[in-house]
C-alpha cells in the first residue's frame, strides 16, 4: 500500500494551488454568477442558522441533508431486512421478545404474516428509492456539479432546496405509514395490482397503500426538481474551457442519470394517478373480473398487465438511475487511486449514452411470465442482451485502469474494487434472467432477488460508500478514519457475498420469494440449514455498517484535518478550500485546460496536474497538440 502522503517533488506552490509551477491560475466568472464574492461569502455567514442549515440553498448543505437523510432511511431499511430474515431462518422460533417493538404483529409468538409482506414492501421501497436514488445521487448530484464543472451553485438554489424538502416531506409520509393499526403498503415493492388497487384486499391495501402513493407523488416532484436542476447546470454553467468532453465522468454519469429520471418518473407519476382512480373513484384501469370472498365487483375492462408496463417503465431505467452515479464516483476513485488516467474515456462516456438509451427499450424483461407474445418477448431479450456490451465496455475499462498501476489502497479504492466485482457477479447472472426461457423457470424465486441485490443494490452501496470515503474531506474539512473503513469493506464484502450467493444456488432450486415461510413445503425443507446461514451473514452485515456510520459522526467532529487535495485528485473541487463557503471559490472561477485524468503523465514531474494548469507550465510532459495549445 503506498503512502498517501503528497509526494516530495511537490512543490509548495503545486501543492497550495493544486497545480503544476507558480504562476498565477488563469479565472473566469460566468454570466448570471457574475457576483462579489467577498461580500456574498460575507452574507451567507451572516445568516441566521436556519437559513443556512436547514432552508439552506448553497448545494454543498443540501447534499449533506440528503445524504444524512438517506443514511437514517438505509438504518431503517436494515431493520426492516434483519426483522424479515430473522423469520426465514427460524420460521418455527418465537418472535415474542419483539412485541415491546412490534405489538399487535406479534400473535402468540409468532410473527403475522400480513405484516411480513409489508416489511418486504417497505425494504424494497426504502432501499430504492429513499437510499439509493434520493440518498446517493441527491447526495452526489448536488455535492459534485457545481465543483467538478465549475459553478457557484446549481442553476436555481431555491428549486434545490424544494427538491430536498419535497423529499423531507415524502420520508415523513412514508415513514408513518409504519404506525397505522392496518400496516404499511403490503403489495410488493412494485405495487401491482390487484393488492394495491383495492382498499379491502387485505389490511396493508387500506391506508397504508394511500400513504405510500401520496409519499411517491411527493419524491417524484422532488426527483423532477432536482433532476430538471442537474440537467441545467451542466449545460449551462460550466466554467470557459470546461467542454463535454473535458467533464470527469462523474458529471457525465449525473448528467444522463437526471435524464433518465425526467423522462421516467412522470410515468410513474402517472401510473400511481390511475391507481388512485382505482381505488377511490371506481374508475377500472387496472381491474376486471375481480371477485373477493366469493362476492363479484363491478370493475371490467382494466389491466393490471397495463400498470406493470408503466411501473417498469420507470423500473428498469430506476436501475440505471441508481447505478449510473455509482459508476460515474467509482472510474473517478479507480483512476485517482491507480495513478493513472482512466482506460477508454470516451469509450466510458459512449458506454454510459448507450446504457442510458437501452435502459428505455427493455422493460418488458420483467414481465416475461404474463403471456406476452413469444416474438415480442424475443425483441425485449435481444435489447436486453445486448445491454451486457455497454456494461462489458465499463468492465473492461475499470480493469485496465488498475492493470499495472500504482495502487493505493484507500477504503474509497477497495469500496470502488468491490463495486466492479459485485457489478460483474450480479451482472453474469442477469445474462441468464434476461433469457426469456430460463426467466420463466427462475421468475419470482430467490435468484431474481439475488441478483438485483448484487447488481443493483449492493454495488450502489458500494459505489456510495467509495464517494462518501473520497469527497468526505471536501464535505467536513477532515478525514474518515481509513483503518475503521478497512475493517467496514471486509465486514460488507465478505457478508454480501454470504448472504447472495447461496440465494442464487436455493433460487435455481425453486424457492421462492415473499413467501412468509417454507416450512409448509416438504421440497424446502432442505434448505433451512441454509435460510439460517443466510439470516445470519446478512444480519452480521448490517450490523457492520454501524462501523461506517460511528465513523462518519465521529469524524465530522473529531477526524484528523484534511489538507487541501489529500487524494493528489486532478479535478475542479479540489482547487477549492478545504472547507469551501457558499459560492465555492473566494475568488475568480478557475478556467479549465486539460482533460480531468492526466495522471503519471510522462516527462511530467509530479503524478497529477489538475485541470485548471494551462499547457504553458507543463512544456516538459506536453503532447504535440498539447503544445500548439500551449503555443
Amino acid at each position: 500500500m503506498s503512502d498517501l502522503t503528497p509526494k516530495p517533488n511537490l512543490s509548495p506552490s503545486v501543492q497550495a494551488q493544486g497545480g503544476v509551477g507558480s504562476a498565477p491560475v488563469p479565472t473566469v466568472e460566468h454570466g448570471d454568477h457574475l457576483l462579489h464574492h467577498e461580500d456574498h461569502e460575507h452574507d451567507h455567514h451572516d445568516q441566521h442558522w436556519l437559513w443556512k442549515y436547514v432552508f439552506s440553498q448553497d448545494h454543498k448543505q443540501i447534499a449533506k441533508q440528503f445524504l444524512i437523510t438517506g443514511m437514517l432511511w438505509a438504518i431503517i431499511g436494515g431493520t426492516l431486512s434483519s426483522l424479515f430474515r430473522l423469520q426465514l431462518g427460524w420460521p418455527e422460533g418465537t418472535m415474542e421478545w419483539l412485541k415491546p417493538v412490534l405489538g399487535h404483529w406479534i400473535e402468540a409468538g409468532k410473527l403475522n404474516p400480513e405484516f411480513y409482506l409489508a416489511l418486504v414492501t417497505m425494504h424494497g421501497t426504502i432501499m430504492v428509492f429513499f437510499v439509493l436514488t434520493a440518498g446517493l445521487s441527491g447526495t452526489f448530484s448536488n455535492f459534485l456539479i457545481p465543483l467538478q464543472v465549475g459553478a457557484r451553485d446549481m442553476a436555481s438554489g431555491f428549486m434545490n432546496m424544494l427538491s430536498y424538502w419535497f423529499f423531507f416531506i415524502s420520508s415523513v409520509v412514508m415513514f408513518s405509514s409504519l404506525f397505522i393499526e392496518t400496516g404499511p403498503a403490503s403489495a410488493g415493492w412494485t405495487i401491482y395490482p390487484p393488492l394495491s388497487a383495492l382498499p379491502q384486499a387485505i389490511p396493508g391495501s387500506g391506508a397504508g397503500m394511500t400513504l405510500w402513493l401520496v409519499s411517491m407523488v411527493f419524491f417524484i416532484v422532488s426527483q423532477l426538481l432536482g433532476g430538471v436542476n442537474y440537467v441545467t447546470t451542466v449545460i449551462n454553467l460550466r466554467t470557459r474551457g470546461m467542454s463535454m468532453s473535458k467533464l470527469p465522468l462523474t458529471i457525465w454519469a449525473f448528467f444522463l442519470t437526471a435524464i433518465l429520471g425526467i423522462l421516467s418518473f412522470p410515468v410513474l407519476f402517472s401510473a400511481a394517478l390511475l391507481l388512485v382512480f382505482d381505488r377511490s373513484f371506481g374508475t377500472s384501469f387496472f381491474l376486471s373480473d375481480i371477485y373477493i370472498a366469493g362476492q363479484a365487483l363491478s370493475n371490467q375492462g382494466g389491466s393490471p398487465v397495463l400498470f406493470q408496463h408503466l411501473f417498469w417503465f420507470l423500473g428498469h431505467p430506476e436501475v440505471y438511475i441508481v447505478i449510473m452515479p455509482a459508476m460515474g464516483m467509482v472510474s473517478e476513485v479507480l483512476a485517482t487511486n491507480a495513478r493513472k488516467p482512466i482506460f477508454g474515456y470516451r469509450a466510458m462516456i459512449g458506454s454510459l449514452i448507450g446504457i442510458s438509451l437501452l435502459s428505455f427499450v427493455v422493460w418488458a424483461h420483467h414481465m416475461f411470465v404474463t403471456g406476452m407474445n413469444p416474438f415480442l418477448g424475443s425483441v425485449f431479450m435481444f435489447l436486453t442482451l445486448i445491454i451486457a456490451v455497454p456494461s462489458g465496455v465499463k468492465v473492461f475499462n475499470w480493469l485496465a485502469t488498475l492493470w499495472r498501476g500504482n495502487i493505493r489502497f484507500t477504503a474509497a479504492m477497495l469500496f470502488s474494487i468491490g463495486f466492479v466485482s459485485l457489478f460483474i457477479s450480479g451482472g453474469l447472472t442477469g445474462i441468464i434472467l434476461g433469457n426469456a426461457t430460463l426467466d420463466i423457470q427462475m421468475h419470482n424465486t430467490y435468484f431474481v432477488v439475488a441478483h438485483f441485490h448484487l447488481v443493483m443494490g449492493s454495488s450502489a452501496f458500494f459505489g456510495l460508500f467509495a464517494g462518501v470515503y473520497h469527497w468526505f474531506p471536501k464535505m467536513f474539512g477532515r478525514m474518515m478514519d481509513e483503518k475503521l473503513g478497512y475493517i467496514h469493506f471486509w465486514l460488507t464484502f465478505v457478508g454480501v457475498y454470504l448472504v447472495f450467493m447461496p440465494m442464487h444456488y436455493v433460487g435455481i432450486a425453486g424457492f421462492p420469494r415473499r413467501y412468509y415461510a417454507w416450512t409448509g413445503f416438504d421440497a424446502f425443507s432442505q434448505f433451512a440449514d441454509m435460510n439460517k446461514f443466510i439470516s445470519i451473514a446478512a444480519i452480521i452485515a448490517f450490523l457492520g455498517q454501524f462501523i461506517f456510520i460511528f465513523n462518519f459522526f465521529y469524524s465530522i467532529f473529531r477526524g484528523r484535518r484534511a489538507t487541501q487535495n489529500p487524494w493528489n485528485s486532478t479535478t475542479l473541487e479540489w482547487t477549492t478550500p478545504i472547507e469551501p463557503g457558499h459560492g465555492n471559490w473566494p475568488g475568480e472561477i478557475p478556467a479549465v485546460y486539460r482533460w480531468p485524468y492526466d495522471y503519471s503523465k510522462p516527462g511530467s514531474e509530479v503524478d497529477f496536474i489538475p485541470q485548471n494548469v494551462p499547457y504553458s507550465q507543463t512544456q516538459s510532459s506536453n503532447l504535440p497538440y498539447e503544445q500548439e495549445l500551449a503555443d
